[in-house]
Formats: C-alpha cells, sequence, structure tokens
C-alpha cells in the first residue's frame, strides 16, 4: 500500500480527537472502514501508532514522530487547494479566524483598504482556532490567551504579540452602586450574580481563581457574551468584559481594582511573512478601539507604562 494524503489525514483526526469513534465521525467514514484503514497504515510503516485503551487512542513513539511529519504535509495540502480554488475564481481570499474583539470591524475594514480579501471565521476557543492555522483551513488567527491558562500552540506556528497582558475589566448595570466609581473591587461585587462562559478556553477556571484569591463566592450564571451584555443592560448580572467595552446609556464599564484578571492578546500565522502582511493593520485597529473606551484609555494612560509603548491617544 502506497501512504496517500488522505491516510495521513486520518491519522491526524484520531490524534486530535483522541478516538476512532469520533475521528470516524469527522472524517465521515464508518468506524470499522478507519479501523481497517489504521492497521493497512501500521502494516506499511512497520509498527502500531497508536495504543488501544478503553479512555481512547494515544500515539505511541512511532505514533508522534509519523504525527510530526503528517501534520505539515496535510495543512500544506489544505492550503494548496484552499488557494487553487481561490485564484481559480479570481482572486485569494484571506481567512482570517478571531475570537471576540472590538478591534475586528476595524482590522478588516483596514483589510479591505489594503487590497486584502478577508473572510471571517469566529470562535471563543483559541485553541480550536490556532489548530485550525495550523491545518491551514486559517491564515491568521487573532486570539487571547487567559492567564494562567496555557493555551495549545502548535510549535509550527509564528506568534505575534499585540499585548503582552491586557486587563479585564467589569460590565455593571448603569444604576448599580459600583457605577458611580471609577474602579470597584471584587467585594463591591460579591453579592451580584456573575455570568461567565465556560466555553471560553480557561476563563472559568481563571474567574474561580479570582474570586478564591479576593475571599469571595459570588452566585454564578453560565452564558456567552451576548447574554451577559443583554443580562447587564437589565440589572440581573455582572460580567467580566474586555476594557475596549465602552460605556452604553445601559452598561457601565470599570476597572477591577488590581487588575486580578488579565490575557495575552496575539496573532498568530503558518509563517513570519503572513503575519508582517496583517499585524500592522490589527494594530491600528486595536488602538482606535482602545482610544474609544474611556475606562481603558485612562488605564492605558495611568498604568500602561507596564505595556509595549501605547500610541498616543488624542
Amino acid at each position: 500500500m502506497e501512504l496517500e494524503v488522505r491516510h495521513l489525514r486520518a491519522l491526524c483526526a484520531i490524534a486530535d480527537t483522541g478516538s476512532l469513534h469520533r475521528a470516524a465521525r469527522q472524517l465521515g467514514v464508518a468506524q470499522p472502514s478507519l479501523s481497517t484503514q489504521l492497521r493497512r497504515i501500521e502494516q506499511e510503516l512497520g509498527g502500531a501508532l497508536f495504543v488501544r485503551a478503553r479512555t481512547g487512542c494515544r500515539p505511541t513513539p512511532l505514533g508522534r514522530l509519523v504525527l510530526s511529519r503528517a501534520r505539515p504535509l496535510v495543512a500544506d495540502m489544505r492550503a494548496l487547494v484552499a488557494d487553487a480554488r481561490a485564484a481559480a475564481v479570481g482572486g485569494a481570499e484571506l481567512r482570517v479566524g478571531s475570537t471576540a474583539s472590538k478591534a475586528l470591524a476595524g482590522w478588516l475594514r483596514r483589510l479591505r483598504g489594503h487590497g486584502q480579501d478577508p473572510t471571517l471565521h469566529m470562535n471563543v476557543s483559541p485553541n480550536a482556532l490556532l489548530r485550525m492555522v495550523a491545518d491551514g483551513q486559517l491564515d491568521v488567527a487573532f486570539v487571547h490567551e487567559v492567564e494562567g491558562c496555557p493555551l495549545r500552540i502548535p510549535p509550527e506556528l509564528s506568534l505575534r504579540v499585540l499585548m503582552e497582558r491586557e486587563p479585564q475589566f467589569v460590565s455593571l448595570p448603569t444604576d448599580h452602586p459600583g457605577a458611580k466609581k471609577s474602579e470597584v473591587t471584587l467585594l463591591d461585587l460579591a453579592d451580584d450574580r456573575w455570568m461567565v462562559d465556560p466555553t471560553v478556553d480557561g476563563e472559568w477556571d481563571a474567574v474561580q481563581r479570582m474570586f478564591r484569591a479576593a475571599g469571595v463566592n459570588p452566585h454564578v450564571l453560565h452564558g456567552d457574551y451576548y447574554t451577559a451584555d443583554a443580562l447587564v443592560a437589565t440589572g440581573e448580572v455582572v460580567a467580566v468584559c474586555q476594557p475596549t467595552h465602552a460605556d452604553s446609556p445601559t452598561m457601565a464599564v470599570r476597572r477591577l481594582h488590581g487588575d486580578p484578571l488579565g490575557v495575552r492578546l496575539f496573532l498568530a500565522a503558518r509563517t513570519e511573512t503572513d503575519l508582517d502582511g496583517v499585524y500592522p493593520a490589527l494594530e491600528e485597529a486595536y488602538w482606535e478601539a482602545a482610544r474609544q473606551a474611556p475606562a481603558y484609555r485612562e488605564w492605558l494612560e495611568h498604568d500602561g507604562e507596564r505595556q509595549p509603548p501605547v500610541p498616543a491617544l488624542p
């Protein structure tokens, strides 16, 4: 049997999902067929690639070696197909992935202004976006890494850090007592209901650590950012938010005393050249969003010296 790209893709799917059953579903094939294919691949390569157990499949040393060579080949093939298809219809798309960010609109606008044709894939999971870049499904991804919760960054990716530590703020109803202050403490909010999105990589763990360190144990609801904004506006909850969030008639954004929660913001791509082509537009868009958020602007003017040089905030 001669190895083909589809065989390498199957090995990557088994490793990524940790199970033949889940890998078969992902690939759209029957599990017995995938099991037979794996046995043939192992016979061709001369040894077992995975250890099968009740808890799933994990790569053997030989499997890890094969996967380290297979992943770049699979990613290159996906990129080749995507680029060829884009060229066939008249131009290459720039496939952008991102977690939620107020900088997105300005970034995409600037990319289009530079003659690029961006498409956008949103995902609450930075790990999923990074894997998509490594696999050639995205060209770049703008993601955040919650402090104390390291992401699984594929080693073949190039990174460019936008903010080494962006403090996370809190959004409050405008009639909340804390809205009258420029800065609130966790004790000020200990009796409030909080909303946290547990699907965001690392966020729930980091928020729990923050509560424990402050000695508070508030009631917590789970929901996404959009639900949180809606419930903050109606006075039901308070929520962690990005500092680029601006006040509105129904919501006040305030700094948390001591900046107990932070994230690292960075851009990921397969090559430094890919980063060079999109990072300046992202940087401009981010600082534009920062200028439009009064609480964050004040933080940057007084505490931003711990960060890389900040563009002038007129």
